[in-house]
């Protein structure tokens, strides 16, 4: 299993931008699929974005498509969210997930591993 410590959230204007880090403790983070999920107030966990270990493979969700962008530096543990255009209804706890292995997921109960989470708030 991997440690996971997500950054970078605070407080944006709509239309503002912000970008996310999380980094990963543990050897070879290449070796896993990581997800950037989020969960407002009263809803459920849902899915944003996922890579694939070498980033070959990458997924989003519909409603952050062509606003969000994930990538991953496997040099340095760590997975980013570039999320621009950003809309009140972006506001949530921005988690991380990281699954072992080549099956690249949108499911969250498949992730092993989960930061504690960032607050990500678009204020109108």
């Amino acid at each position: 299993q991997v440690q996971l410590a997500e950054s970078g959230g605070g407080l944006v204007q709509a239309g503002g931008s912000l970008r996310l880090s999380c980094e990963a403790s543990g050897r070879t983070f290449s070796s896993y699929s990581m997800g950037w999920f989020r969960q407002a107030p009263g809803k459920e966990r849902e899915f944003v974005a996922a890579v694939s270990g070498s980033a070959a493979r990458i997924y989003y969700a519909d409603s952050v498509k062509g606003r969000f962008t994930i990538s991953r530096d496997n040099a340095k543990n760590t997975v980013f969210l570039q999320m621009n255009s950003l809309k009140p209804e972006d506001t949530a706890v921005y988690y991380c997930g990281a699954r072992l292995g080549a099956l690249l997921t949108t499911t969250p109960r498949l992730f092993g591993s989960w930061g504690q989470g960032t607050q990500v708030t678009v204020s109108s």
